[in-house]
């Protein structure tokens, strides 16, 4: 692991970067760092800014809903993150130290009743952003995967 607390790969095996790290609640800098090592991997991989932005949304909204439902804002509880980029994509797996959910039990955000409700919106628009989104039973990881255009 390395002083940023991000343990990198070398990069070999057809991989443009990989890496995992697991993060604190409340630790913002660590956090900030582990974005711009990946964002900055993505870039040097021949992403574009709008395949790094939805990735970002999603990385980030995956990573704080693991702290504020999963976790439950405990401070003593942290997310794991692990991802691969490859010339062809990305996969991320973002894991919570809750006891999960069940994705079939999250409201719809776009049927009227819950229009007007301030969360529950994070799934959808992982799911609009990536490829594909597994919620791994019991509910607490979550693994993604951007797959580049042609």
């Amino acid at each position: 692991m390395s002083q940023s607390g991000i343990n990198p790969s070398n990069g070999e095996s057809g991989s443009d970067g990989s890496g995992e790290i697991v993060l604190r609640h409340g630790d913002a800098e660590t956090l900030k760092g582990f974005e711009a090592t990946v964002f900055e991997r993505l870039k040097n991989a021949g992403f574009d800014e709008g395949e790094i932005f939805s990735i970002r949304l999603a990385m980030e909204e995956a990573i704080a809903n693991g702290f504020r439902h999963g976790n439950e804002g405990d401070p003593a509880k942290s997310v794991t993150v692990a991802y691969d980029i490859t010339g062809s994509g990305m996969s991320l797996s973002i894991e919570d130290q809750g006891t999960g959910f069940d994705p079939a039990a999250v409201p719809d955000p776009t049927e009227d009743a819950n229009l007007e409700i301030p969360s529950g919106r994070g799934l959808m628009l992982m799911r609009a952003y990536m490829t594909e989104v597994v919620v791994v039973p019991p509910g607490n990881r979550i693994e993604m995967r951007f797959d580049r255009q042609a």
